[in-house]
């Protein structure tokens, strides 16, 4: 009986409910647990914006201390490549007019990834508009054996983006256009440089999603996104961008534009050439264009964020969650409790919940709200009442949705307020996910500031972070190659979604057999055999 279990159930469940059952739609609903959550210019942050990160103008603050060079801070020996002359930039002026950039000043910012971990010594930052104009950057540089670093919203985690040395940029920012957009199919065709967040409002505006969606959205570009194959948070309903993606438009090192731009959904015709570069992080080819299918969107999208005693409730929680909710389970992320402290810390972001250990961000998305909500409901009275959640709040209009994500999307920025911060995202078996987090926590003791846990529950995907207040060669040492090994113990992956980049490519081993990785430096020399694009990156230093 409801009476009989009142006592254990927060009023907002009852209210839910009842707007429920009176149908309330989604728009209409005003939602007593939402309500609970301030309003801008309160704890939320006193400018009163909103409250998702861009990454590209809040990574550093004025008057932060200068990144170390990468080649001072690591060990790394710059490969034999040609240095820019006077008349290479002359040659490259004629190539792309008025889009050569030399300005010291204009090149901090491109030298430095947004988390402030490495620092490249690039003199020269191209901005081509046209992958023909990729076609004959690239053609010169093969030809004079200079080095290219492809950037496109330096948003990455792992150095793949930033030069090591003195690469030269190429910038993807002025390739922004939309190409086509199909009404009836949903297939996207753009330019690499298109901005995800503008990809995402110019679909939504027409009836879809894009399938990808990360807090990095207001910075990131498409190409860079495939580049990299981010996962973000939409990987539970939509997959991985290797399905998604249809068609890509890539300039190999030599100069050849490989026009695989399909808009087919089915197309079994020789090898997926496309799936090569998917991933790649630029050391196999630019990407310029992408083809990909958008999913229709959503027209209820219910948001909860629910408080747990513990990890294995937070599983319990996911397994009933995926049980009950089915088909309209479109997010499950997991926070411990030290995440959205340090996010109250630095952000400002009051936690709308009691205080609990761990934390779940629930999201559905269906195409009938009273369906969703009877069946969100349902498993709300499960967990509550089996004592799996101890606490929650839900939201089902945008601004409350959008401030719920808020305290998942911005723990990482965060943390790069806390100190210097190694990162490490992991694939995992469900069932030792969380346990690195504690084993590191009694390892590392008060050595590092924070070990906190949080990620995609959904795809086993845990994002594993200690802070510092400084990068300590020691501390890495402590931590590296330990991590690494115990994710291999698991037969777990070292990179769920970040790639490897600068920063992991010699854990790459941890993952993959011998034969794989003789395989991939294979295929790097087959289309790559002067070794310009992206060097220093993905794949182990050869010795």
């Amino acid at each position: 009986m409801m009476s009989r279990l009142a006592p254990r159930w927060p009023a907002w469940l009852f209210w839910w409910r009842a707007a429920c059952a009176q149908g309330v739609s989604a728009q209409q609903r005003t939602w007593a647990g939402a309500s609970r959550i301030p309003e801008p210019g309160g704890p939320w942050g006193a400018t009163g914006t909103s409250p998702l990160v861009r990454r590209g103008s809040s990574s550093a603050s004025s008057g932060a201390p200068e990144v170390t060079l990468t080649r001072e801070r690591y060990s790394v020996r710059r490969l034999p490549f040609s240095v820019v002359s006077e008349d290479d930039l002359a040659a490259l002026e004629r190539i792309v007019p008025g889009g050569v950039i030399t300005d010291p000043e204009e090149l901090e910012a491109p030298n430095v990834d947004w988390l402030r971990t490495v620092r490249g010594s690039s003199k020269v930052l191209l901005r081509p508009r046209t992958s023909q104009e990729v076609a004959h950057i690239l053609r010169y540089c093969h030809e004079r054996n200079l080095a290219v670093s492809p950037q496109g919203g330096n948003t990455g985690m792992v150095g793949g983006s930033t030069p090591v040395f003195d690469e030269i940029i190429v910038s993807t920012a002025l390739m922004n256009q939309i190409v086509s957009f199909h009404n009836v199919s949903g297939v996207l065709v753009c330019q690499a440089g298109c901005v995800l967040e503008e990809l995402s409002r110019y679909v939504e505006e027409r009836g879809f999603v894009m399938p990808l969606d990360l807090g990095a959205k207001g910075s990131c570009h498409i190409g860079g996104n495939v580049a990299t194959n981010a996962g973000g948070l939409r990987f539970l309903r939509y997959g991985s961008l290797r399905g998604t993606v249809l068609g890509l438009e890539v300039v190999l090192a030599e100069g050849t534009i490989l026009n695989c731009l399909t808009s087919l959904r089915k197309d079994n015709t020789g090898y997926d050439l496309k799936q090569l570069f998917i991933g790649s992080e630029g050391t196999l080819g630019v990407i310029t264009a992408v083809s990909i299918l958008c999913p229709p969107k959503p027209s209820a999208v219910n948001v909860a964020f629910l408080g747990c005693p513990g990890f294995a409730e937070v599983l319990q929680t996911f397994c009933t969650c995926r049980g009950m909710l089915g088909e309209i389970l479109s997010a499950f992320e997991f926070m411990d409790a030290e995440c959205v402290k340090l996010v109250g810390r630095h952000l400002r972001l009051a936690c709308p919940v009691q205080e609990s250990p761990f934390y779940v961000l629930i999201e559905t998305s269906g195409s009938g709200a009273g369906h969703d909500a009877e069946k969100l409901s349902g498993f709300l009275e499960q967990v509550l009442g089996s004592g799996l959640v101890t606490d929650g709040t839900l939201a089902a209009d945008q601004r409350r949705a959008k401030m719920l994500w808020a305290l998942r999307e911005r723990i990482t920025e965060a943390l790069s307020r806390d100190g210097y911060v190694y990162k490490y995202d992991l694939s995992l078996p469900l069932d030792r996910l969380y346990d690195l987090v504690s084993d590191l926590r009694a390892r590392l003791g008060l050595h590092a500031k924070h070990v906190v846990g949080y990620g995609h529950l959904g795809d086993g995907n845990l994002h594993l972070n200690v802070t510092a207040e400084a990068f300590s060669p020691s501390l890495l040492g402590t931590l590296e190659p330990y991590v690494y090994e115990w994710v291999a113990r698991q037969r777990g992956s070292v990179s769920a979604e970040h790639g490897l980049g600068f920063k992991k490519k010699d854990v790459l081993g941890y993952s993959k057999p011998p034969e794989a990785l003789q395989l991939m430096q294979q295929l790097k020399a087959l289309l790559d055999p002067k070794g310009i694009l992206n060097p220093y990156k993905t794949l182990p230093t050869r010795t």
